[in-house]
């Protein structure tokens, strides 16, 4: 390994320690908040779309006014019972989807939490827990709890250990807890509850009028096609609905979040930012070594070396920093995304993609700084030292 390692280039970053740890720090800062940046940015989607991937279904029927699962708009549900006329329909279900306010049964504390009614007979939710619970579900005030949502709701499955159902108050009715899942937080919502689509009109009885539903999820039978079910349905049911696959479902929702807010945005700017902080750290590192070495580079063309050995050794230069600087921060990475995902409870994992990202635009960011850099080098004339 040590023998890829250009050795001039080596000496010439070593021979001032300090100078080297302080290149090493700025460059792995940036790593850094890019890093963080676009982890926080990707977190932001893929807890967007959490309960969209565990929506079991086909396609799905949304109000053409909906922006997202936290703007949603009301629709007759009339429409989604239309497409049983298709053949190749199988089952339709409808879902409710309002945020309601919670009582957390310790503090007395009140907070927002995403409530969502389902057909208890149809479990269109692909999560196990669920699933085991749903007889529960056709009992009277009663909800499921996502043991995920933030603390400030209360220890639910702690108080439920000890209790076998746990009485709150959502939106000031009398609910009990009949059990717990788990789906996790969002940046548009902090915490989840289940319930059948009967108590969810019960709970936002004053909100909410019967036969109006947030979102309608068709099933197919097995073999018929997706796109031309989809083209089907948009000729036969009126415009003030949209018609979506699952997957478009999923980039319909994220493409609001990347678009139609600026968090997204924010983010992206902030990985921006850590590059050009990068660069800015780099190409000042990289001059004032050239600049106190100018004498030993003009010596170089004295005897002959040309004007690209002398780019090519501060290029080697910038890519061993590069390199050195982009592992202590990506060890770093490490666990501060832990610990920002045990403290939000959202999916900020360390990727594979994200990595190689991260670790080329350190690369480019270097690069970048070696080029402007080099320039001082073309100015090492022997004749003014000589």
């Amino acid at each position: 390994m040590f023998g890829l390692i250009p050795p001039l280039a080596w000496m010439q970053l070593t021979r001032e320690k300090t100078r080297l740890l302080v290149a090493l720090a700025g460059i792995a800062f940036a790593v850094i908040l890019m890093m963080m940046q676009l982890g926080f940015r990707d977190a932001l989607f893929d807890s967007a779309v959490r309960l969209h991937h565990q929506l079991k279904a086909d396609i799905f029927v949304l109000n053409s006014q909906s922006l997202a699962l936290v703007d949603l708009k009301e629709f007759s549900q009339k429409r989604l019972y239309q497409s049983l006329g298709l053949p190749e329909v199988e089952s339709v279900s409808p879902i409710y989807i309002s945020y309601g306010s919670w009582r957390n049964p310790e503090t007395g504390g009140k907070r927002s939490l995403m409530t969502i009614g389902i057909d208890p007979e149809d479990n269109i939710l692909d999560l196990p827990e669920i699933e085991k619970n749903l007889s529960k579900l056709r009992r009277a005030d009663v909800v499921l709890y996502d043991r995920a949502s933030r603390e400030e709701f209360g220890n639910i499955e702690e108080l439920l250990a000890r209790d076998s159902e746990v009485n709150v108050e959502l939106e000031d009715r009398r609910v009990s807890v009949g059990g717990v899942f788990t789906l996790g937080t969002s940046f548009g919502s902090d915490g989840t509850v289940v319930t059948s689509g009967l108590n969810f009109i019960r709970i936002f009885d004053e909100q909410r009028s019967n036969g109006l539903i947030d979102i309608g999820a068709i099933s197919l039978k097995n073999g018929a096609s997706v796109g031309q079910t989809i083209a089907k349905l948009k000729r036969s049911l009126p415009n003030d609905v949209r018609v979506l696959s699952k997957e478009e479902f999923i980039q319909f929702e994220k493409d609001y979040w990347r678009g139609s807010t600026s968090i997204g945005f924010i983010f992206t700017i902030g990985a921006i930012l850590g590059f050009v902080v990068g660069t800015v750290i780099v190409y000042q590192i990289l001059y004032a070594d050239i600049t106190d070495q100018i004498v030993e580079y003009a010596t170089l063309k004295a005897i002959g070396y040309s004007n690209f050995y002398l780019s090519k050794l501060v290029f080697q230069e910038a890519i061993l920093l590069s390199i050195l600087g982009f592992i202590p921060g990506f060890a770093l990475c490490l666990q501060l995304y832990k610990g920002a995902r045990e403290g939000s409870g959202l999916p900020l994992n360390m990727t594979l993609e994200r990595s190689l990202t991260v670790f080329s635009l350190t690369v480019l960011m270097c690069i970048i700084s070696g080029l402007i850099a080099m320039r001082k080098t073309q100015s090492a004339d022997p004749a003014d030292i000589f």
